[in-house]
């Protein structure tokens, strides 16, 4: 598949800005995944010692991958703890 990749590239030069878009863009979904993944808090790897990550967060902690208008660090914690 990579072979034919290149010899298209070879042949019709003005391909690879293509490859190289469809390329960057496959592996930033890919990236975005992973962070959705990893550090989301709906996601529960390790269910033994934290079944419940959600109820962990303070305000001050920022899960959004970009927030407009809020700035997290002088959030105040106006919810009871479980």
């Amino acid at each position: 598949m990579f072979r034919v990749m290149i010899s298209h590239a070879k042949k019709h030069p003005s391909l690879i800005p293509l490859f190289f878009i469809i390329g960057s863009g496959g592996i930033g979904a890919g990236l975005y995944l992973m962070r959705l993944a990893m550090f989301n808090p709906d996601v529960c790897w390790d269910k033994t010692n934290n079944p419940e990550p959600w109820n962990k967060l303070s305000p001050s902690d920022q899960y959004k991958f970009y927030s407009v208008n809020v700035d997290y660090s002088r959030l105040k914690k106006d919810r009871p703890d479980f």
